[in-house]
């Protein structure tokens, strides 16, 4: 280095350094893990603008059909506040429940994510476990370990969001649980609990199980608080006063104890949800059949796969995980369109 003054070679050593910090490279032993990486500013921004603080609590909703995750967040008056929607690239099996180990079925339920559920060295850049079976479907026999909401765009019982966006919702998450939250809610839909889709699927056998989680997601949408879990009777009961780890969940119901006016008001949306699911399901008497062959894409995805092909597609979700059986994936009956006809475009 002969020649050089000692202000040109600070100079220098400064340049490096801000360098290689920039393009997250190691330098002399320092790399800041993808986990450990700031929430982006325009998602701060959008926090900012809605009132949001960077680690207030946060609660996750996942609908299935339309392959679409909220992040939502709490606001000043304990209220969850919508964040943003993210498209997902990929998951697998059907509509339904998840019951067998092996059957690639993503699950559906109400889960509870703490901080030993995350997983900063996911083979899929980042991951949270979403602690499947839960207790009620322990109780029930279901089995499955490591169901996951993860990066890339590949699934085999997991809901894959592309490494890009789990890297956003792994750091509001981890910053929630800096903030104090214990634990956070993911409630995992099989499609948006709308009169149109109760009258799409209005034959299926899951009808049933589906008719129990809508009580838990029409509680959040009619009061946006975080709805109590509990099971009994072998199904989720939401917001009872007198349900708690001790109750089995397979055995009989105790007399619940409810908000009474929480309670009717469920029981009133559900009976105008019903109502205008007869309504749609009268003017539509050859209604299609939703057969899910293996699993489903987000319409904007399947655009890009369909076109482009899935290598594109791949190195445009992940680092380097392919896409996970794209000729099942351009087979998705889903889109948006069949919703609108049905509604008139008043859903």
């Amino acid at each position: 280095m002969k020649g050089l003054s000692v202000t040109r070679l600070r100079s220098a050593a400064f340049l490096l350094i801000a360098a290689a910090a920039l393009s997250g490279c190691a330098l002399f032993g320092y790399d800041l893990k993808r986990s450990e990486r700031p929430v982006p500013a325009r998602l701060i921004s959008a926090m900012t603008s809605k009132g949001l603080g960077v680690t207030s609590p946060i609660l996750i909703r996942v609908f299935k059909q339309e392959s679409e995750l909220e992040l939502w967040k709490m606001g000043r008056d304990g209220r969850y506040v919508l964040l943003k929607t993210y498209p997902i690239c990929r998951w697998s099996g059907k509509l339904g429940p998840k019951t067998v180990e092996g059957d690639r079925q993503t699950p559906e339920g109400f889960y509870s994510v703490a901080p030993a559920q995350m997983n900063p060295d996911s083979r899929y850049y980042l991951s949270f476990n979403l602690g499947f079976p839960n207790r009620l479907e322990a109780a029930l026999g279901y089995r499955g370990a490591a169901l996951m909401i993860h990066g890339a765009c590949s699934s085999s019982g997991c809901y894959a969001v592309t490494d890009d966006a789990a890297f956003e919702i792994y750091a509001v998450a981890r910053e929630a649980f800096r903030g104090g939250q214990g634990a956070f809610q993911v409630e995992a839909l099989p499609f948006r609990m709308t009169p149109a889709n109760l009258a799409l699927h209005r034959d299926n056998p899951n009808m049933a199980f589906w008719r129990t989680l809508k009580e838990g997601s029409d509680a959040f949408e009619l009061t946006r608080k975080e709805p109590r879990v509990g099971y009994c009777g072998r199904r989720y009961v939401f917001n009872a006063d007198n349900l708690d780890a001790t109750v089995d969940p397979l055995a009989p119901c105790p007399s619940l104890q409810t908000d009474a006016t929480l309670t009717a008001a469920v029981a009133a949306k559900a009976a105008a949800d019903d109502a205008a699911a007869a309504a749609i399901a009268a003017a539509n008497p050859a209604l299609p059949r939703m057969s899910y062959v293996d699993g489903g894409m987000h319409p904007a995805f399947r655009a890009i796969l369909q076109d482009k092909g899935a290598a594109r597609l791949s190195k445009m979700t992940s680092d380097k995980t392919p896409v996970s059986r794209p000729e099942a994936a351009l087979a998705d009956p889903f889109t948006p369109e069949l919703l609108t006809r049905l509604t008139g475009g008043n859903s």
